[in-house]
């Protein structure tokens, strides 16, 4: 085999087992990445620069495809379940050797990164894909070592993306052609029959979730910011909910956009990209975003091209309603050079309501976060998952359970003992409808959202008068700057109030019935919570 590249690590991959491909093409350039790729026909260049790719079948992960391996170590660490599903170590290997047989006499791209901004608790993680966008992909998306540490990088956990491998279900035993495999005693991650670059990027997410809790780090999906005076704002939120948007604040530098860490020192991005979602993306609403989709170096999944003038629509959905933006941080303007932050002043759960029943900010008590936490309501949106044509309300524990293999109250406890500690303020935000639920009423306006949020950041809105809202008990401001006050009670927003009753009644029953399978691992306060909010 032939290795090519500007720094090949002394720990080779016949040490991972790869040793019959062809050529290893090892931590090339943004420039020498985008070159491959065209003369690959892997994409093809926007105005500006942008590479657009498709990903083909799979626009969004393919949950149902997911497994863990189940083997002694982990076996008792693991949440076991319809997220974490076990998969048997001997189908692992054959897995494991189904593609490494298929790479056999292929060029391979290597690239060597880091997960964890924070140099305490980062780990040395090593993808190799077999196509050059993907490895622009990670090298996006993750922290690059500094040139000259690259010789001597050894990876502790390695991801092998082999979009064009398919599994045979019945040799493999996979639910379908397409596969993601996470092996924690092997140290290694198998993703095959999908091109949705996503899958390499939570597939490192869901590795931290498990390693650093033990660490007494808190993995969270999560955006972040700070303000001028080092105020820090954490905001959860599954995808589409706003995570992205709204932590791009041009008065605020930016943290990241997707997957932080809470340590003893404060918050740090697991990352060192964004991935943005950025169907109907406005240069008027998000510029910082915007203009990253005209820069060389981002790739663009699913974006519709016209191929004559390479000029983008943003706008048309045809392939997916998840068209993403990959591109470095430094992308945008204030972004923060070092990743990390002190400890979060306000703490933002975003959720975005399919019913239109939740007020558009209210503040949580201490007991009410751990119980929202633990409910992760919102709605999956269109297009982030295989199949998925429109909102459907949900429960996502910890607002990110397809990434947590541990159980969410280790998530939950370490949550509730930073907040403790700290004195952070928590934030419950509805980015979903309002007027009615979906197909109804109408998304929440992003200016009246930002409006909220920047009174809840500079510590305006912690000073207002507060009533309860009937419905989920959650403590909901009479008045915001900029916000019409029939807006903050989503009740007098809709046509017919009996209407809204109704719905507000059906979403607590939700509510109430998703979290018994939470009561017998909190305490009696978050218990009440539960049963207020329910009542």
């Amino acid at each position: 085999m032939r290795e090519i590249g500007p720094a090949v690590s002394s720990y080779g991959l016949d040490k991972l087992g790869i040793r019959n491909v062809d050529a290893e093409h090892w931590n090339y350039t943004p420039e020498q990445l985008v070159e491959e790729a065209l003369r690959r026909h892997e994409g093809a260049l926007a105005q500006g620069g942008a590479l657009v790719t498709h990903t083909g079948h799979h626009t969004g992960r393919s949950a149902n495809d997911k497994f863990v391996v189940e083997e002694p170590a982990t076996r008792a660490e693991i949440w076991w379940g319809s997220v974490n599903r076990p998969f048997a170590p001997d189908r692992f290997d054959r897995l494991h050797r189904h593609i490494l047989d298929h790479l056999t006499g292929k060029d391979v791209f290597v690239r060597d990164c880091y997960a964890g901004a924070n140099p305490n608790f980062r780990l040395a993680v090593r993808i190799v894909t077999e196509t050059a966008w993907h490895n622009l992909f990670a090298r996006n998306m993750f922290i690059q070592p500094k040139r000259e540490d690259l010789h001597s990088f050894r990876p502790e956990f390695t991801v092998i993306q082999a979009p064009s491998c398919h599994a045979i279900p019945a040799k493999h035993g996979t639910n379908s052609e397409t596969f993601i495999l996470v092996n924690f005693a092997r140290r290694l991650v198998l993703i095959g029959g999908s091109s949705y670059a996503g899958e390499i990027k939570k597939s490192v997410f869901s590795i931290l979730n498990f390693l650093l809790p033990p660490q007494g780090i808190l993995p969270m999906h999560c955006s972040a910011n700070v303000g001028a005076k080092g105020d820090a704002a954490i905001f959860f939120g599954l995808s589409g909910t706003g995570k992205t948007t709204l932590s791009a604040d041009a008065t605020r530098t930016l943290i990241g956009d997707d997957e932080h860490g809470w340590g003893e020192d404060g918050v740090f991005n697991f990352e060192g990209g964004c991935y943005a979602k950025v169907i109907k993306l406005s240069r008027e609403a998000e510029p910082e975003i915007h203009a990253t989709t005209r820069a060389f170096g981002t790739i663009l999944e699913n974006v519709i091209m016209d191929m004559d003038t390479r000029a983008l629509d943003l706008d048309d959905a045809r392939l997916t309603e998840n068209t993403r933006a990959s591109y470095p941080l430094s992308r945008i303007p204030n972004a923060s050079a070092t990743g990390m932050a002190g400890h979060p002043r306000n703490i933002v759960m975003l959720t975005c309501d399919a019913f239109g029943v939740m007020p558009p900010i209210s503040k949580l008590t201490p007991e009410q976060a751990m119980y929202h936490f633990l409910s992760g309501y919102t709605a999956k949106v269109a297009g982030t998952e295989k199949g998925l044509k429109e909102p459907t309300a949900t429960f996502s524990t910890c607002f990110g359970a397809p990434f947590m293999p541990r159980h969410p109250a280790v998530y939950a406890k370490l949550l509730g003992e930073k907040m403790a500690r700290h004195g952070a303020d928590c934030w419950l935000v509805n980015t979903g409808w309002s007027g009615g639920g979906y197909g109804d009423g109408s998304r929440m306006k992003i200016a009246h959202t930002r409006a909220l949020l920047d009174a809840a950041l500079t510590g305006e809105l912690a000073e207002a008068s507060f009533r309860p809202d009937p419905n989920f008990g959650v403590l909901v401001p009479d008045f915001c700057p900029g916000v019409p006050q029939e807006v903050l009670l989503p009740r007098a927003t809709w046509r017919d109030p009996l209407k809204y009753d109704a719905k507000a009644r059906e979403l607590r029953g939700r509510f109430e019935a998703n979290f018994r399978q939470f009561e017998s691992q909190v305490d009696e306060k978050v218990r009440a919570a539960a049963i207020r909010a329910a009542a």
